[in-house]
């Protein structure tokens, strides 16, 4: 289940009002239950799936990415894997750890492990969403936005596509409210 934070440390775990706060800023939150059967369920587990073992986790999701497709005009999807023991990862994080916003929509649905997205708010203020397997989140393009990773260091999410053009990270040099490893809301 989803937990939001806001600046002052409150810890928002009603829908709800989790809901209005996001729709205030345009984001969309959605759960979706996760298929995973079989060989899928024991490939969502492995940290670093090969090729021909993503396009399996992937394709068990697909029924999701038609319905975009079609409503949306998503028109490609990928899964993106990160986790503790990844080469390269405290850089890659540090590039999502600032403040910035797309020129396009960023979707990601969470098939598992866990992260946060941060939101600046139309008032200034911002929050913190912990986002775990399940969640479909949307971050309308030109939102100020960051992402970061929980303690646990581990996250598989689907990015669905219009286009890959507008994902190019626009930094705004805005401050964060929130300490660099804020703790996972409990």
């Amino acid at each position: 289940m989803a937990a939001l934070v806001r600046s002052s440390g409150a810890v928002v775990r009603d829908r709800e009002t989790m809901e209005e706060i996001l729709d205030s800023c345009g984001v969309t939150m959605e759960y979706w239950p996760v298929r995973s059967t079989g060989r899928t369920a024991v490939l969502l587990k492995e940290n670093a799936p090969g090729p021909l073992e993503m396009e399996a986790i992937l394709s068990e999701q697909d029924h999701y990415f038609e319905r975009l497709r079609e409503s949306n005009g998503y028109r490609t999807r990928d899964l993106v894997v990160v986790f503790p023991e990844m080469p390269g990862l405290s850089g890659l994080l540090d590039r999502f750890r600032a403040i910035h916003y797309h020129e396009d929509d960023e979707v990601r649905y969470v098939v598992d492990g866990e992260g946060v997205f941060g939101f600046v708010l139309p008032d200034g203020d911002q929050v913190e969403l912990l986002v775990e397997e399940g969640d479909f989140i949307l971050v309308p393009r030109l939102l100020e936005h960051w992402f970061r990773l929980t303690e646990i260091r581990k996250i598989k999410a689907i990015r669905y596509f219009t286009g890959t053009a507008g994902w190019v990270p626009v930094y705004t040099g805005t401050p964060s409210l929130f300490a660099p490893e804020t703790p996972r809301p409990v």
